[in-house]
């Protein structure tokens, strides 16, 4: 069954808004473990508007499933992450002062740079995640670089999935049989919600795992954490 990874940026945004520590990103990760959620994901971006670099050795410490961390490549996020040493390493393409992620990356266009780095997560005992477009030579490439999964860039299919959902999970599929066929794990994540998670999944069974934050914390304002996280983990069943 796919797993599902909660991103609590979301969480460290409200708590900085007072520049306190409530709510406390910690807590919020350990009661949606405590509710079923099998993974735990973060960004600290340069400008720590949510998750802080402190924030980050403390989630690690706290946590007892896997834990992802996200991140441009910077010598400053390699930095951190080989120190805490997370369960897996997500490279987004982001710049410094993106406020979100809006595309994947171009492998093909960085492969000796991604490669070396992909090299030092791996002696690091990391596993490399490429945040990359729904599109089959970029998995490949992902591959042959010797990431040890794609994470599947979803936002196309999140904007289209009300106009036509056929068509908007197509080239997704097409990605993920690449994967598939290659041998490489499977990730995805971006815009995925309660209202077109399960369509995903029934069509991509073989996804590993779901990262998702800002849909999954604003359901949980209305639901709570342990309902919302038990709602979310039901769509992630195929049948």
């Amino acid at each position: 069954m796919t797993r599902l990874s909660v991103n609590i940026n979301k969480v460290a945004t409200l708590r900085n808004a007072r520049g306190e520590n409530n709510p406390d990103p910690v807590r919020f990760a350990l009661a949606c473990e405590a509710a079923g959620a099998q993974g735990i994901t973060v960004h600290p971006r340069p400008d720590e508007r949510h998750i802080k670099r402190a924030d980050v050795p403390l989630l690690k410490e706290a946590i007892t499933t896997e834990f992802n961390i996200e991140g441009y490549p910077s010598e400053d996020f390699l930095r951190l992450v080989l120190e805490v040493k997370p369960t897996q390493v997500t490279l987004v393409p982001d710049a410094p002062g993106q406020l979100t992620s809006d595309h994947g990356w171009d492998v093909m266009a960085h492969t000796e740079t991604l490669g070396k780095i992909v090299g030092r997560l791996h002696e690091g005992g990391i596993r490399v995640s490429l945040f990359i477009d729904p599109d089959p030579v970029q998995v490949l490439e992902a591959k042959i670089l010797g990431a040890d999964r794609v994470e599947l860039y979803t936002k196309a299919y999140a904007q289209n999935y009300s106009k036509n959902r056929e068509l908007a999970i197509a080239p997704f599929v097409e990605a993920a049989s690449a994967a598939r066929v290659c041998g490489i794990g499977l990730n995805a994540g971006h815009d995925l919600s309660l209202e077109n998670l399960h369509y995903f999944i029934q069509h991509i069974p073989w996804t590993d795992e779901v990262s998702i934050g800002h849909a999954l914390i604003s359901d949980a304002l209305y639901l709570g954490i342990a309902q919302t996280i038990k709602r979310y983990l039901k769509e992630l069943r195929p049948d």
